[in-house]
């Protein structure tokens, strides 16, 4: 007998190949696979809905979806079968019926977000796709004092180039650390505006660099001058890690700064 329920589905894709989650007219993304591959299973037009808005070029290994399916299929059935007909950039990590009224993105209430950055001489190959190849060595001490400026609830203004105009976000957790020649930042929020994470690490390079100070970093939140901020990092650098919705843990156990941990 067929069914109406919502489901609710852990995505993991490459986003070299996709020009950001949302559906576009003319374009590859992550929402359109998404949807044509479940309506070839469920015989009906479906709306898939992300957690997360990534931009183009990133990826996410914790991405969660939701949708509004008629079919009798089971739940172990039908994920076999939307795979069977994803391309292999990206594939449903799991799926489960959960209560109607439940929406991948209006419920979140944490996203959290890891940045790469690798510390090689020469030009990574192997990472090539997943990290932010810097050469010239980072002080993490120094970036992770700066980090620290960025918890709690601020207007991001400066760290957008979106024309959002409500732009305070709570930032509750931020993580920089050294895994031998990598450096990671982690970031978790309850929301997160165009490109803000991207902008963020590029901030906490300079640190590094020792063009910028932590107060620096401090004075951008507080002026919102957008242009002082300097270049975006790399979209390839960033994934979506994890989503944290009411009543479940996740990476919000972590300390707001951790220190530098070498390998």
């Amino acid at each position: 007998m067929t069914q109406s329920r919502t489901v609710r589905a852990t995505v993991e894709y490459d986003g070299a190949g996709f020009a950001g989650f949302q559906r576009q007219a003319a374009a590859r993304t992550v929402q359109q696979e998404l949807e044509t591959a479940l309506a070839s299973v469920v015989g009906h037009q479906v709306h898939v809905t992300g957690a997360g808005r990534t931009d183009a070029g990133t990826h996410a290994t914790g991405q969660v979806v939701s949708t509004r399916v008629e079919t009798q299929l089971d739940d172990a059935t039908l994920w076999r079968a939307w795979n069977a007909r994803l391309p292999e950039d990206l594939v449903a990590l799991s799926l489960a019926t959960v209560a109607d009224a439940f929406h991948a993105r209006r419920d979140a209430v944490e996203r959290t977000y890891e940045y790469r950055i690798a510390q090689t001489p020469q030009r990574p190959v192997l990472d090539r796709g997943r990290a932010w190849h810097v050469r010239e060595p980072l002080d993490v001490a120094r970036m992770q004092e700066a980090a620290s400026e960025f918890v709690g609830n601020h207007d991001f203004r400066a760290f957008t180039i979106g024309p959002e105009t409500r732009t305070r976000r709570e930032i509750t957790n931020i993580a920089v650390w050294r895994e031998g020649s990598m450096i990671a930042v982690r970031v978790s929020g309850n929301a997160f505006l165009h490109r803000m994470v991207r902008r963020m690490v590029a901030a906490l390079v300079r640190v590094g660099r020792e063009d910028l100070t932590a107060g620096d970093v401090r004075r951008l939140l507080e002026s919102g001058d957008r242009a002082s901020v300097g270049a975006t990092a790399p979209a390839h650098g960033l994934t979506l890690v994890g989503v944290r919705y009411p009543g479940a843990t996740d990476y919000a156990d972590q300390p707001a700064v951790v220190l530098e941990v070498s390998a």
